[in-house]
C-alpha cells in the first residue's frame, strides 16, 4: 500500500520528529498534497523542500492547533493526519493549563474535526512516558503491549500525553458524515534522538561548562532503548500506509504500539556518552550524589517551587519523576509493530549513532564560542 494521490496533514511539522517525517513522506510518497501545520512555520524548512517535493503540493498552515478554524482548512479533503505536534515539558516549566490545552484539547478538537472533514485515518504521536516509570521505580525489561505494569503519573505532560492518547484510540471507529469511519492508533516511541535533538544538545553545552567532561546523572544498571529519529519517523509512514489495508486498519485501529529500534539498551547517561564521546568528551563514573540524596533534594526543589510561584518563576533542574525514569531500567521491543504494520528499523546503531555525533561535531565550535562569550 501507498499514499500516493492522499492529502495528508502533518502537525507539528518544523518539530523534531515532524520535520523528518515530512521529508521522508516526500522523498517516498507521491502525495498529492502535504499539509504543514505548526505554531510558527520555518522559512528555512520550506525553502529546503524544494528539492524533494517534485509534483508534491506543499501548503503551509500556521497558528495554534486549538484554533478551529485552522483545522478545519487543514482538514478538509485530507485521508490522514500525522498528529505529532506536542508541548514537551520534563522539568514543569511549563503551566499545566497550557500543557492540558495543547496537548489534550488540542487533539481532542483535531479528532472532532477529522470527523466533521471525513478523514479516514489518524496517527497519534505519543511517547514512552505515558507508561511510565512509576514513582516506584518498578523496571520493564524488552516489555511489550501487553506487559502488566502498575503505572502512577503524576507529572503534567505524562498526564496530558496519556490523555490525550486515550482521546485519540477511544475514538477509532467513529462514524465520519460520509458514513465512513474512523481509524486511529498511537505511536510510543522511546527517547527519539538524531541530529536536531534539543536535548542532546543541551547536554552537548553542560559538558562544555563543565571541562568536557559529562556529570552522570543515570546509574549504569538503568537501561532503556532510544530510537533513532529516522527510525520513528519510518514507523509513522509504515503505521500510515497500513491504515489504507482493510484487514491491517482493522487490527491497527485502537491501539498503540512501542517504537525502539536496534539501538543497544544503556543508560541515559552512557548513551550521552556514546554520542560525545567521539568528540572528546569524558563521563564521570559515578553519579554527583547518592541516588537517595538526590531524590530529597528533588523533593526540595519542587517544595521551593510550589513556594515562590506566586512570587517568582522557578523551574528546578531536576524533579522527582525525571530522576526516576533516569535511573530506572525501562526498555521495550518493537515486535508488535513488526507484526501489526511491517516496521522494521531501517538504520542501525552504528550509522544512527555516526550521524548524531557529526551532527553535534558540526556545531560544537559554535557552542564553545558562544558558551567562551557568556
Amino acid at each position: 500500500m501507498t499514499l500516493s494521490g492522499d492529502v495528508c496533514v502533518v502537525t507539528g511539522a518544523c518539530g523534531f520528529l515532524g520535520e523528518k517525517l515530512v521529508r521522508l513522506l516526500l522523498e517516498e510518497e507521491k502525495l498529492s498534497e502535504i499539509r504543514l501545520l505548526d505554531r510558527k512555520i520555518k522559512s528555512e524548512l520550506i525553502q529546503s523542500l524544494d528539492d524533494c517535493k517534485g509534483e508534491t503540493k506543499v501548503s503551509v498552515l500556521e497558528g495554534d492547533i486549538r484554533d478551529r478554524e485552522l483545522l478545519r482548512r487543514a482538514c478538509k479533503g485530507a485521508a490522514l493526519v500525522f498528529h505529532t505536534a506536542s508541548l514537551i515539558d520534563v522539568t514543569g516549566a511549563v503551566e499545566y493549563s497550557e500543557l492540558y490545552g495543547v496537548n489534550v484539547k488540542g487533539t481532542e478538537l483535531l479528532l472532532e474535526t477529522c470527523i466533521q472533514e471525513n478523514v479516514a485515518s489518524f496517527i497519534y504521536t505519543s511517547s514512552i512516558e505515558v507508561a511510565g516509570p512509576n514513582p516506584h521505580g518498578d523496571p520493564i525489561i524488552n516489555g511489550n503491549e501487553d506487559t502488566p505494569y502498575s503505572s502512577c503519573l503524576k507529572f503534567s505532560y505524562s498526564k496530558t500525553k496519556y490523555e490525550a492518547e486515550q482521546i485519540c484510540l477511544q475514538a477509532s471507529g467513529e462514524l465520519l458524515r460520509n458514513g465512513g469511519h474512523l481509524a486511529t492508533c498511537a505511536l510510543r516511541p522511546m527517547f527519539i534522538y538524531g541530529p536536531g535533538c534539543r536535548f542532546t544538545l543541551d547536554h552537548l553545552r553542560n559538558g562544555i561548562r563543565n571541562g568536557n567532561v559529562l556529570m552522570r546523572t543515570s546509574r549504569r544498571n538503568a537501561k532503556v532503548n532510544p530510537v533513532y529519529v529516522g527510525n520513528a519517523a519510518l514507523a509513522h509512514l509504515q503505521a500510515g500506509r497500513a491504515l489504507k489495508d482493510s484487514q491491517k486498519r482493522a487490527v491497527m485501529g485502537g491501539n498503540f504500539y512501542y517504537i525502539s529500534d536496534d539501538t543497544p539498551p544503556v543508560s541515559y547517561s552512557d548513551f550521552n556518552y556514546a554520542v560525545l564521546s567521539p568528540l572528546g568528551f569524558r563521563i564521570k563514573e559515578r553519579p554527583i550524589l547518592p541516588f537517595s540524596l538526590l531524590y530529597l533534594l528533588s523533593y526540595l526543589m519542587e517544595l521551593l517551587h510550589v513556594v515562590l510561584r506566586p512570587f517568582l518563576k522557578f523551574t528546578p533542574p531536576l524533579n522527582r519523576q525525571l530522576l526516576t525514569m533516569l535511573n530506572t531500567p525501562f526498555s521495550f521491543s518493537y515486535q508488535k509493530a513488526h507484526k501489526d504494520f511491517g516496521y522494521s528499523p531501517r538504520y542501525d546503531w552504528e550509522e544512527a549513532r555516526k550521524c548524531t555525533s557529526d551532527w553535534l561535531a558540526s556545531l560544537l565550535p559554535t557552542e564553545r564560542q558562544q558558551i567562551k562569550l557568556k
